[in-house]
């Protein structure tokens, strides 16, 4: 995995606190040191799920956004994931184009990965093509296609987006849908994926545990084929 990694997507409920968490369980069960930071001030993913792991940020602060960056190049060998809340894009982007962020990188070794997180509906899809409308290919771009809502991603294919990103050097994966009842069995006890899935003192059934196992592996393949 590259060092700085920003999970966004702009829209709430598209589950961009969801890929922040994988992400971070990703990096627990593969050994890969990270160290997380939260931009939500109200229902941080990253500092309830992962406290030992994560601090806040404040998006719209440059000096808090700095320290993403100074953390990176203190800590060679890191990942930094930082979960986006809903409303940041725009001071985000700004810091990035203020700051020259995505120019001075490579110079001290880092590789910025931003993944836009979206569901099936059309503000996704639009959000997506704003986001290349700015970026085109200066940002190294991960499409995670979520199927929160459903898995037929039929606006984006029809809208010419999904393939312009491409062109334009984006990877595409696809993150199935764990059972609501099951994830909000998971959440009720603020529990790391890694205690879901083996914690048999927990609230999920025999095979409510092997359904997570399943549905884990599953990400992680689609994360190793963009970020191995």
């Amino acid at each position: 995995m590259s060092n700085l990694h920003f999970i966004g997507g702009e829209k709430g409920g598209v589950g961009k606190s969801l890929v922040s968490r994988i992400l971070a369980q990703y990096c627990i069960d593969h050994g890969l040191p990270f160290i997380g930071f939260d931009s939500d001030k109200s229902h941080g993913a990253l500092t309830r799920f992962y406290t030992d792991y994560a601090a806040p940020v404040v998006v719209d602060d440059y000096k808090s956004l700095d320290r993403i960056v100074e953390t990176a190049v203190a800590s060679p060998g890191e990942r930094v994931i930082v979960d986006l809340a809903a409303q940041t894009h725009q001071p985000l982007v700004r810091w990035l184009e203020d700051s020259g962020v995505l120019d001075i990188c490579g110079g001290l070794g880092l590789t910025l990965t931003y993944w836009h997180v979206m569901d099936a509906g059309r503000d996704s899809v639009d959000l997506l093509q704003r986001l290349l409308d700015h970026f085109g290919a200066r940002l190294n771009l991960v499409v995670v296609l979520n199927a929160i809502r459903g898995d037929q991603f039929t606006i984006l294919n029809d809208s010419g987006q999904r393939e312009r990103a491409e062109q334009l050097g984006a990877r595409v994966i696809t993150l199935g849908h764990l059972s609501d009842a099951t994830m909000q069995k998971i959440d009720a006890r603020s529990t790391s994926f890694w205690a879901a899935v083996n914690h048999t003192e927990g609230n999920l059934g025999l095979l409510e545990r092997q359904r997570v196992k399943v549905w884990l592996n599953r990400a992680y393949e689609q994360i190793a084929s963009v970020a191995p």
